[in-house]
């Protein structure tokens, strides 16, 4: 790794990099007991980790900068609320440690990470990466998957190796943002709840304001 202009640390574009990711992969990809808690608190926790998917041969990764947390059946925003359980949304009713993968507008996959324990249906939506090498823009959930070549098949995949999952690299800390989710207008009180997490960077879906880099710093290194 090799530190960036303002001091972070940011995602090499080597070879020898990516190796190294694939090295930590058995000792490091985190285990179900990481998703079985607090989805807030995962949903923070997964800053900084590196989602890795292996296609054949390829290992594709990035490092999460932006995810969201779904609440469950009281969040009017979360595709389980008011207890809503179809064919859809079973996954999110799983044991945690799996994937939830959606398409919306007919045409855009979106990847989530089941939390908390089997039957309370909550999430951890993936909205933007830094992508390592070869792997193209990660600014949005859609592209995420599409860089990543993530699709329905992968709906209720375990998060293990080798084919989806998330590594601890134990990347050098930086602060984090809470905002309001994107695209919940119609969720009523839950709209403006700080249920997005960020790291501050280049390739997040939305550009934090500049109000929210002044003052709702919520963890810092």
């Amino acid at each position: 790794m090799r530190k960036s202009a303002t001091g972070t640390r940011a995602i090499s574009g080597s070879a020898k990099h990516a190796a190294e990711v694939g090295a930590t992969a058995p000792r490091a990809w985190l285990r179900p007991e990481f998703f079985a808690r607090d989805t807030v608190e995962v949903a923070r926790d997964l800053l900084g980790k590196v989602l890795v998917r292996q296609v054949g041969r390829r290992s594709l990764w990035g490092r999460l900068v932006e995810v969201e947390a779904y609440l469950g059946p009281d969040d009017l925003a979360a595709h389980s609320a008011r207890g809503r359980r179809t064919p859809r949304v079973e996954v999110m009713y799983g044991p945690p440690g799996h994937a939830y993968v959606y398409l919306t507008y007919g045409m855009h996959h979106c990847l989530n990470f089941v939390t908390r324990s089997q039957g309370i249906p909550q999430a951890v939506l993936v909205r933007a990466l830094e992508p390592g090498p070869g792997v193209g823009r990660c600014g949005g959930p859609g592209l995420v998957c599409s860089a990543l070549d993530i699709d329905r098949s992968l709906n209720g995949a375990a998060l293990v190796p080798p084919d989806l999952y998330v590594i601890d690299d134990h990347a050098l800390a930086r602060p984090v943002f809470a905002t309001p989710r994107i695209g919940v207008e119609n969720s009523g009180e839950w709209r403006d709840r700080p249920l997005r997490f960020c790291w501050d960077s280049p390739q997040l879906s939305r550009p934090l304001p500049r109000q929210t880099r002044r003052g709702r710093v919520l963890g810092a290194p």
